[in-house]
């Protein structure tokens, strides 16, 4: 696969109750996560994404604070990547943007998410 086929992104990963795998970096037991339902972690997420767009925080910064995927520790980056390398729907969400747009909360096995295309 070529780079030109490939897009560069990062993300905001919220595990909650519904996630396939409830432990993350963070939570090594999975306590929070098990207590977390879906609409609450989508709501911590529409909360972030809201400042991150409107500059009152940087989506590196928040990402490595808060985000459950271990890319938290690059600012959420996932490098380069291309089609059929991730879930669906975070691929199709991903591939959808611009170079520099954040997404709306995107669901996948893994969790809810905000994507940054990075490249």
């Amino acid at each position: 696969m070529s780079s030109r086929d490939q897009v560069k992104a990062s993300h905001i990963l919220i595990k909650h109750q519904g996630s396939r795998r409830k432990a993350s970096w963070k939570d090594p037991e999975g306590k929070v996560i098990m207590t977390t339902t879906r609409e609450a972690a989508v709501e911590q997420l529409k909360s972030i994404r809201e400042d991150i767009v409107s500059g009152k925080a940087n989506f590196e910064d928040v990402a490595t604070r808060v985000s459950d995927c271990s890319s938290a520790k690059r600012g959420g980056d996932l490098g380069p990547f291309g089609r059929g390398q991730m879930q669906k729907p975070f691929e199709e969400a991903t591939y959808a943007l611009k170079v520099g747009d954040i997404s709306e909360i995107v669901d996948t096995d893994s969790g809810v998410h905000i994507i940054k295309r990075t490249a």
